[in-house]
């Protein structure tokens, strides 16, 4: 398997807990198989962790985030058409080899000023937003109902301060929320710019 090297955590001096706990995933939106649709996210600890795949052409209607063994945890399915367009994202669970069980977990639609909005299944309303789902921007960041920053998604730059391409970005979120919740956000913003 492919692993790249992990940045070392530097925390200032005036750093919270908090924030010396995020994790950070490397998320290269290209897939490592030879002429693939998707993307490969790296751990905190350089190795593969996960990989998206369509298994079609570029922004197919159906898109899997599967663990580094091959096993589906989420699906997304793009509905709708124009602007009622939203993406439905499934929690897969594995009984025992048979027919995967998808469970509703979250939907993501578009919102004012560029941004989306996610709401959870069965909840009332809007738990997250995402600023800058601009396709010319590569930065954008998640927000909470109050207005907190949970995750934040910026191109990769090396130790040496060199920024990497537009394809290869770092997801840094918060220690205590659902880490595989945001990682499928990030998917699906790709599937909102068709960078996927």
């Amino acid at each position: 398997m492919a692993k790249i090297q992990p940045l070392a955590a530097a925390a200032s001096p005036s750093s919270s807990d908090d924030q010396r706990s995020q994790q950070a995933y490397t998320v290269w939106m290209k897939l490592l198989v030879f002429n693939g649709n998707g993307c490969t996210v790296y751990g905190p600890d350089g190795a593969v962790a996960f990989r998206v795949d369509n298994y079609g052409c570029r922004g197919g209607r159906e898109v899997f985030f599967m663990d580094r063994e091959g096993n589906s945890l989420i699906r997304i399915r793009r509905k709708g058409f124009g602007m009622f367009r939203r993406w439905e994202v499934c929690r897969c669970a594995h009984n025992g080899g048979q027919e995967e069980e998808a469970t509703p977990w979250f939907s993501v639609r578009r919102a004012e000023k560029g941004g989306a909005a996610v709401a959870m299944h069965g909840g009332t309303g809007t738990c997250y937003t995402i600023d800058g789902c601009s396709a010319r921007k590569s930065e954008y960041r998640v927000r909470g109902v109050d207005g907190a920053v949970v995750a934040e998604v910026a191109r990769k730059q090396t130790p040496a301060g060199v920024v990497l391409g537009d394809d290869v970005l770092t997801l840094t979120v918060a220690p205590e929320v659902d880490h595989l919740l945001f990682l499928g956000l990030v998917v699906v913003r790709g599937l909102i710019n068709r960078s996927l």
